[in-house]
């Protein structure tokens, strides 16, 4: 499926090296517009700039709360490194075969947490994300909560660690897309 945004380049979020240093206003416009172009790139299926959301050395999970309340290890899907998220995009466009869908996000709540002694900044915000495909109508396909660590990398804000913890033990469809 090819996405309608594929031509519009998503522009970094610039920050200063010091995040602890920015005001609060300041500090948390720039979270909600990181957040804004990372469901923009997947709800519009931009999937190649997925992974320049990232630093290199990053984390990202989708897991069951469950899991993540009793501290198990087990993820849906979980990717250690920007490598791997580039692979799930290769294979998303490559190789995976499915049934073409669309998927929209909603989010709201966005809380920052704590600003970390590293400068790194903790972040709650809550999700849900419909999915439908072309013969069926929309659906709820997850409902949880992103927990971020997002670092200034060379003055671009980025996801450290993204943790997208959803509310129920099992997801109804195959994973395919990032949540």
């Amino acid at each position: 499926m090819s996405g309608r945004g594929d031509r519009v380049k998503i522009a970094p979020v610039t920050v200063p090296a010091d995040l602890a240093s920015m005001q609060p206003l300041d500090l948390r416009a720039a979270l909600d517009a990181l957040l804004a172009d990372y469901v923009y790139v997947l709800d519009e299926d931009v999937l190649d700039q997925w992974p320049d959301f990232f630093v290199d050395d990053c984390l990202y999970k989708i897991i069951p709360r469950e899991n993540f309340e009793m501290d198990l290890p087990l993820a849906v899907l979980s990717c250690e490194g920007r490598g791997m998220l580039m692979d799930r995009v290769t294979a998303i466009r490559e190789t995976l075969l499915f049934e073409p869908r669309a998927l929209r996000h909603i989010t709201s709540g966005m809380r920052v947490a704590e600003i970390e002694r590293d400068g790194s900044v903790r972040v709650q915000t809550n999700y849900v994300v419909y999915e439908n495909t072309a013969d069926e109508t929309n659906n709820v396909f997850s409902v949880g909560r992103y927990l971020d660590r997002v670092v200034s990398d060379d003055g671009r804000l980025k996801y450290a660690e993204k943790l997208c913890v959803f509310d129920t033990s099992v997801i109804d469809t195959s994973l395919i897309y990032p949540i």
